[in-house]
């Protein structure tokens, strides 16, 4: 195995790690929301990302990046939580053809009250990835990172 396969290697295994505590911690996040708050972690991340806009809307392409899907996924997300009267859509007064999506007074009621269950449940997974011997050098990097990451 040359260099250039070693390397490949490393940062195939970085990879592997990374997802595997992506995994743990989406998984552990997934099955409290649900359970208190009927309220996917998907979900939670379009309320969390409108509720930290100016205006607390966002175009549907903006949406689409910030929760990681397709435009195509997004539309059917933003039709289930339109349907619950989380989210509105409004037509954007510049392009006809564009469209955001903002949060509603219940949306933001439910992220206020799933953001605690949120926060434990991601610090509590945390912490137990740290005594995970193959996790905890990323979970340790991941304290080392500034705290205002821009996404």
């Amino acid at each position: 195995m040359g260099i250039a396969d070693d390397a490949v290697e490393v940062r195939a295994q970085g990879w592997r790690t990374l997802a595997a505590l992506h995994g743990l911690i989406e998984s552990a996040l997934e099955r409290e929301l649900t359970s208190a708050h009927d309220l996917s972690v998907v979900e939670f991340t379009v309320l969390d990302a409108l509720s930290r806009q100016d205006g607390w809307h966002m175009r549907m392409s903006q949406l689409a990046r910030a929760a990681a899907l397709s435009n195509s996924a997004t539309t059917r997300l933003v039709n289930r939580l339109e349907d619950r009267k989380l989210i509105r859509r409004i037509l954007c007064a510049d392009d006809r053809r564009g469209i955001y999506t903002e949060l509603t007074r219940s949306g933001v009621k439910l992220l206020e009250a799933a953001r605690p269950t949120h926060d434990r449940v991601l610090e509590d997974t945390i912490r137990q990835a740290e005594e995970t011997p193959e996790l905890a050098p990323l979970v340790d990097a991941l304290h080392r990172l500034p705290a205002a990451v821009a996404v």
